[in-house]
């Protein structure tokens, strides 16, 4: 691949990153806890909250993972808030028995929404953070698992297993938001995992109205969970209604270069050039969705097309 072409949003600023700031939260097993990443200069600031996947390592699955990715939202003008979810493997060893465990798929959407109730409590918590984030610009992201919870907030649906309950997650707060390697339909899933996440096999992407760009990996090829091959992936885009994007990255597996964390050893595709552009891309799409009159997306789109060995394409519906 060859190096990514020059940053048209502009150069990085040192970041500050704090956590956690805890927030108890009633029923919960354990508190909430968060990490917030920053520009250390800036006013007006957009909002990325992001939610992490599950992988095999201990860290990199809550607030401590995803720095190649998250420091670059942040290195170019976003708050970025990562909470560790109760699925993380920081805490297994304290809500192992707790209801919906392993993955506790409802909870880290709920998750969400308790942050975005208590933004305010959370800006003054971070030394330098308070006054300069902008409360009604805020976009979620999150990969793999992550990627499920987000489109749960973006609109689409799913059936509870247990009680065959239709669910709705949708968080209205939420102008925008970012899929990457995200599960697909569930009426394919044939693999080994796909008792182990029943609520996969019922997610509904026709209700996810919101605008959001999916992030797709050419190789990412989820044998445990489909024979559908990487296209699974696609699926948000695919059969989510517009406007929606869809980057496929050429070459990239699961981890898209290596966005879980710096030298992450269950990384299979690692490329520093590869997570730079995940990077510019999704910092481009979240730029320009979030303040319109910034062309920050047709420009980022322009530069992958004119690249003569592109790291990837876009298209739009």
């Amino acid at each position: 691949m060859n190096t990514p072409a020059a940053d048209t949003q502009g150069a990085p600023v040192p970041v500050l990153s704090y956590g956690p700031v805890v927030l108890p939260v009633p029923g919960r097993p354990v508190d909430l806890q968060v990490r917030v990443t920053a520009p250390e200069t800036g006013t007006g600031l957009p909002v990325i909250l992001f939610s992490h996947g599950q992988g095999p390592s201990n860290n990199l699955s809550s607030l401590n993972g995803y720095g190649p990715l998250v420091n670059y939202w942040a290195a170019h003008g976003f708050a970025v808030i990562q909470p560790t979810h109760l699925a993380s493997r920081t805490l297994s060893h304290l809500v192992a028995d707790a209801p919906g465990a392993p993955f506790f798929w409802r909870s880290r959407a709920q998750d969400m929404t308790h942050i975005l109730d208590r933004l305010e409590e959370i800006e003054k918590s971070v030394p330098l953070l308070a006054g300069r984030i902008d409360h009604t610009k805020v976009a979620i992201a999150g990969h793999s698992f992550g990627g499920f919870t987000s489109s749960t907030l973006l609109g689409a649906k799913v059936t509870d297993p247990d009680n065959g309950e239709e669910v709705s997650f949708l968080e209205p707060r939420l102008k925008t938001g970012v899929l990457l390697a995200a599960p697909g339909r569930g009426d394919v899933i044939n693999g080994p995992m796909g008792e182990a996440v029943p609520y996969f096999k019922s997610i509904d992407f026709s209700t996810m109205t919101t605008p959001a760009l999916i992030v797709t990996g050419d190789e990412d090829d989820s044998r445990h969970f489909t024979d559908m091959g990487p296209d699974w992936h696609a699926d948000p885009y695919t059969l989510g209604p517009g406007p929606k994007s869809l980057l496929t990255l050429f070459g990239a597996g699961h981890a898209l270069g290596g966005i879980p964390g710096y030298d992450a050893a269950e990384t299979t595709d690692e490329s520093p050039e590869r997570v730079a552009v995940v990077g510019r891309i999704t910092s481009a799409y979240l730029r320009s969705q979030l303040h319109p009159a910034d062309n920050a997306w047709q420009s980022a789109c322009e530069a992958l097309t004119a690249d003569p060995a592109p790291a990837g394409r876009v298209e739009s519906k």
